[in-house]
């Protein structure tokens, strides 16, 4: 009789919670597991700061943001479902794409690639034409390696011009302070923070400004996902773009934030970081911060068309989709 009794007052008590729920309006906040490209750092400061100043959570989301090991895998892990919502570079995001992976590019956060041919002052390398005959470092199976055959023709060189020399990444910064190479193939965002943190004094040919602007790091999702989840998808993007918004007028609250986000985060290399990718944000004729523009998209199939990362003739719609972006009253524009 006892546990009957018990059993009917723990019923009326969950009806009871339940109801006031409804009646209060109460609404459990959606889960999201938010997969990134890289290890936390400047590179996705922004997410963090979303995260920390409570932009997710007014959204009604909860929102996990999980360390990543490359765009190619995070990529594969959308591709195949195992997650839902990412981050990585919209050039391996869009190679899938073209291969039949059920995914879109939702909002485009850096509106150019970061990489970038540095070479120390004391080499005398001032323009693209002076790698002519030098020894050019470059990493191992990157994304940049892949590009350069288009930087190069862009600045009327053959890559036989040069004496590329392959190595392992670990070994590019010390092999360019060592003298063992007179230019390295890397990026703003990482070799350039390494080398001036050692006191190097360099000269930076970077790629966007030298003939090859493509559209770059990207918020993207699973197809299945976007279809069942639009208005989530909605929020989750609003206040990203929010973070980064953020990120970019409190850049030392934000490495407090990715602090608290991730404790093992190197601060200062973190603080470097978001420093050098701020230029990246309006770059490419992008009027909002989060949106690249239908003609940087046109541009980067034509351009990664001419050395086969994409296929010729595609309609750069395939890869992306700007129906998820706040309005453009609710965006950040970007400084003329």
């Amino acid at each position: 009789m006892r546990k009957s009794i018990g059993k009917l007052c723990m019923a009326g008590a969950i009806a009871s919670a339940v109801a006031l729920a409804a009646s209060s309006g109460a609404v459990a906040a959606t889960a999201i597991t938010f997969q990134l490209n890289w290890v936390a750092g400047g590179a996705n400061a922004g997410f963090a700061a979303a995260l920390a100043e409570g932009y997710y959570k007014d959204a009604d989301l909860d929102v996990k943001v999980v360390e990543g090991n490359g765009s190619g895998n995070t990529a594969q892990m959308v591709a195949s479902n195992q997650s839902q919502i990412a981050y990585a570079d919209a050039v391996t995001i869009s190679q899938m794409i073209a291969k039949g992976a059920p995914m879109k590019v939702l909002s485009t956060v850096y509106q150019s690639n970061p990489n970038a041919v540095l070479a120390l002052k004391k080499t005398g390398i001032k323009a693209i034409k002076d790698l002519a005959g030098r020894k050019v470092g470059v990493p191992s199976g990157s994304s940049q390696t892949t590009m350069l055959p288009l930087f190069l023709t862009a600045n009327g060189l053959k890559e036989s011009d040069l004496n590329l020399i392959n190595m392992p990444p670990t070994s590019m910064v010390p092999s360019l302070l060592q003298g063992q190479v007179d230019a390295i193939l890397g990026s703003i965002d990482a070799y350039q923070i390494q080398l001036e943190a050692q006191g190097a004094s360099l000269d930076i040919f970077r790629f966007a400004d030298h003939g090859v602007p493509t559209v770059s790091t990207s918020i993207f999702a699973n197809n299945s996902y976007i279809k069942d989840n639009p208005e989530v998808v909605r929020k989750f993007i609003a206040a990203s773009l929010k973070g980064w918004s953020f990120a970019l007028d409190n850049p030392e609250k934000t490495v407090k934030d990715l602090k608290s986000t991730f404790p093992s985060m190197n601060e200062k290399l973190a603080t470097a970081e978001l420093a050098a990718i701020t230029p990246l944000f309006c770059s490419g004729g992008a009027k909002y911060i989060g949106k690249a523009e239908d003609a940087l998209w046109a541009k980067s199939q034509d351009l990664l068309s001419q050395v086969k990362l994409l296929p010729t003739g595609q309609d750069p719609k395939t890869y992306y989709t700007n129906d998820y972006l706040p309005k453009a009253s609710e965006m950040r524009a970007c400084k003329p």
